[in-house]
């Protein structure tokens, strides 16, 4: 029974001290109002105003949270969707106030014309739901003057126009004669560039296609080439499209980077990289309209219709343009001095090898980590072949990549895990983990390795019982009961069952009693003469060690994690793994982004821990990572 149900002496300190909590809990709170930015979640458009083939942008963020559950957006019910969501999270300071902003972006094009509305959007930050504002739009018949919106979108009209010289006037001009389809051929091309015609099996080469133009126009990629025969990595984003201005054949053009990639071949051959084609829709003014428009013509980058021009002065034409297909010649790798543990590696690779725990018992599962770490044919590399001792019994390994897919070629790591258990205590090695690899670069196979992997393994708690088979003698009545199973379980839990229903029994009675005397006293509710006692940190060991060794830091961090899960599904620390939390906190009803969340810290933490030079830099960043996952799972109240 609680405590505060002794007597009423003891209630005038615990009010004292609630009295107390409360005034110090209350300046805590205004000192943390007034000195810590206020969430906010708030709908912003790239226009305001635009017309109706136009598109805009849509950007949903919220500011200043500690931790983003979810963002939902409306329903776009006069909008159509071409885009999105996109994500973005980053860190704005300005004359040193610091905003975190986590955010989704939408590219939207209007169904019809008229003030239309985007209904509020709503989000989940801190455990608490968040309202947008709504926004209002005004939708025209016809197009804003130097929209900036139709540059949002790979394939609806990207290109942004660049502060430098502009194209002749008569490039606009439609002279009597002129066919319109030959002057955008001699004003526009799209282009495709590769870096190398030839290469290895396994070795990138990086294909480029650029819009070259001297013309306005509204663009849309009709087509894009299917890469087949090859693995294929877009080294940039549909919205951040690229510009600069070259010359060719000694005139100047604006040239636009519609699509970037990063090829890798899959197998020996000729292939040909197709053709990009776009569709292009260009105006021209027409001669003698041009001639009545003067000085509103200077500037050649405004909508025909504000340089006061009817629509029988202009001609739109559309054209479609494509690049030259290219042949690439994919060159087997050498069928020589091919080393036996080779599985696929191109470029150039180190392999580094440790277990988690040098020693564990036959109770514990101990777990293997293989370091990949280089530049290459990174994600498409498979697990090397681990020679497991007699007596260790391995599972599927697990893989997690760290990669930098805007390298050329693709670099970073590739951490390989592998859990296991040992049938009987002693001391164990693992032979050395060989990796080899094809060095395009050198034309020859390479070979690395870890060292021996040793581990003691010791003897558990969890012995099997002894099987004693009983001397043959006479039973009697008392024998033949006690050797029936079935009569001894169905004793045994008679006897607990009745058991339990006396204590119940008795405890209910001192319950009522104590109800009772209760009764006779005006006592406050619990929760209001009781401060809340604070949560176990987890994390204080893991605090004080961010200025020590990293790898003494991320080991402490680590455990305390694990120790954390441990304590809040109420299961051994050593008998977990990401598989059985997922499945606890999938049982407790936890979100299942939540859970992903939560095993990518875990992934980042351990690749920081079995990685041999740990990263300084990303201490702080996991910590926050750690602490930000207790405080959201502490709201399930698991």
């Amino acid at each position: 029974m609680p405590a505060y149900s002794c007597c009423a002496g003891i209630f005038e300190v615990l009010f004292m001290q609630l009295y107390l909590h409360k005034f110090f809990l209350t300046v805590f709170i205004f000192i943390a109002t007034a000195t810590v930015a206020q969430v906010k979640f708030t709908a912003t458009v790239s226009s305001a105003q635009i017309g109706k083939d136009e598109m805009l942008q849509l950007r949903l963020a919220v500011e200043n949270a500690q931790m983003v559950e979810a963002i939902n957006p409306p329903v776009f019910t006069n909008f159509n969707v071409l885009s999105g969501p996109s994500q973005e999270t980053g860190m704005t300071n300005i004359n040193g106030a610091v905003t975190r902003y986590v955010a989704l972006s939408y590219i939207l094009k209007p169904k019809r014309t008229g003030n239309l509305t985007i209904a509020a959007a709503t989000a989940m930050a801190d455990g608490k739901k968040l309202t947008s504002n709504t926004v209002s739009i005004k939708v025209s018949n016809t197009a804003t003057v130097n929209n900036a919106n139709n540059n949002l979108l790979q394939g609806l009209n990207p290109f942004e126009e660049i502060p430098v010289q502009q194209a002749p006037i008569t490039d606009y001009v439609l002279k009597k004669g002129e066919i319109a389809a030959d002057k955008i051929n001699r004003n526009m091309f799209v282009k495709m560039q590769t870096d190398k015609t030839s290469c290895y099996v396994g070795e990138p080469l990086v294909a480029t296609y650029k819009l070259y133009t001297r013309l306005k126009s509204e663009s849309n990629v009709v087509k894009n080439p299917s890469f087949s025969g090859f693995s294929v990595i877009d080294m940039q984003q549909p919205d951040n499209i690229s510009s600069a201005r070259e010359t060719v054949n000694g005139a100047e053009y604006n040239v636009y980077v519609i699509r970037k990639v990063q090829l890798y071949p899959l197998q020996a051959g000729s292939f040909e990289l197709e053709p990009l084609q776009m569709e292009n829709t260009v105006q021209f003014i027409k001669e003698t309209y041009a001639a009545k428009a003067g000085d509103m013509m200077n500037d050649v980058f405004r909508e025909f219709a504000e340089a006061s021009i009817p629509a029988e002065g202009i001609e739109t034409q559309k054209a479609i343009l494509q690049s030259k297909p290219a042949v690439i010649t994919v060159k087997a790798l050498p069928a020589e001095n091919v080393p036996a543990t080779f599985n696929g590696a191109v470029g150039k690779f180190t392999v580094k090898g440790a277990v988690e725990k040098n020693a564990f018992t036959t109770d514990d599962a101990g777990r293997l980590v293989i370091m990949l770490e280089g530049e290459g044919n990174m994600q498409l590399i498979s697990a090397p072949d681990v020679k497991w001792p007699n007596g260790i019994e391995a599972f599927e390994p697990v893989s997690n990549e760290d990669i930098i897919k805007t390298t050329v070629p693709v670099s970073g790591r590739k951490l390989l895990t592998w859990d296991f258990t040992a049938a009987a205590p002693g001391d164990y090695t693992i032979p050395p983990v060989v990796f080899s690899y094809f060095n395009p670069v050198a034309g020859k196979y390479k070979t690395d390795s870890t060292g021996p992997i040793k581990f003691t393994v010791t003897k558990g708690t969890n012995k099997k019982a002894a099987v004693v088979t009983p001397a043959v003698e006479k039973k009697n009545w008392l024998n033949k009961f006690f050797t029936n199973r079935v009569r001894v379980v169905s004793l045994v839990a008679a006897l607990i069952a009745l058991g339990l229903l006396f204590w119940l029994k008795r405890d209910k009675q001192k319950e009522a009693k104590a109800l009772e005397e209760a009764a006779k006293v005006d006592i406050p509710e619990p929760e209001d003469i009781l401060p809340a006692l604070p949560a176990k940190n987890y994390l204080e060991n893991a605090a004080a060690l961010l200025e020590a060794d990293s790898a003494v830091y991320y080991k402490e961090l680590n455990g305390a994690l694990k120790e954390y899960l441990s304590d809040i599904l109420k299961m051994p620390a050593a008998t977990l793994n990401k598989k059985i939390i997922a499945d606890e906190l999938d049982k407790k009803n936890v979100n299942n982004s939540t859970i992903i969340q939560l095993q990518k810290v875990m992934n980042d933490i351990e690749q920081q821990l079995y990685a041999p030079f740990a990263e300084r830099e990303k201490m702080q960043e996991l910590y926050n990572a750690a602490a930000d996952m207790m405080q959201l799972l502490n709201k399930y109240k698991i």
